[in-house]
C-alpha cells in the first residue's frame, strides 16, 4: 500500500487510524507517518472534548463547538492527504509533529 493510501485511511474513523498505523510501521513512510500523527491529536482533542462535556451548559457549548471545528480540520487534512499537500491542521498541528514524533 502506497504512502498516500495510508494517509487517506488513516482519516477513516478509528479503525482507519489503527490499520494505517499498523500497514506504515512495516514500512515507514514520512507521508503517511505525517498524517497519522495529525489524526491521532484531533482524536485526542475529540476525546478531550468530550470529557469537558461533563460541565452543565458551558461544557456542552464549549464542546459542540470545538467538535465543529475538529470536524473542520479533518476535513481540511483529509483534503490535503488526496492531493499530495503535508500541511499542519491550524493551532495545533505543529505540536501534534511535534508530540508524536514515534509514529
Amino acid at each position: 500500500m502506497d504512502a498516500k493510501t495510508k494517509a487517506i485511511l488513516s482519516h477513516v474513523f478509528l479503525i482507519g487510524w489503527i490499520i494505517a498505523l499498523v500497514l506504515n510501521m512495516n514500512q515507514k513512510e514520512e507521508y503517511a507517518s505525517y498524517y497519522i500523527r495529525q489524526n491521532l491529536g484531533l482524536m485526542i482533542a475529540g476525546f478531550a472534548l468530550s470529557v469537558l462535556q461533563i460541565i452543565p451548559i458551558l461544557g456542552w457549548i464549549v464542546a459542540w463547538v470545538g467538535y465543529v471545528v475538529i470536524l473542520v480540520f479533518w476535513l481540511m487534512s483529509l483534503i490535503w492527504s488526496i492531493t499530495d499537500v503535508m500541511k499542519p491542521v491550524p493551532f495545533l498541528g505543529d505540536k501534534f509533529q511535534e508530540w508524536f514524533k514515534s509514529f
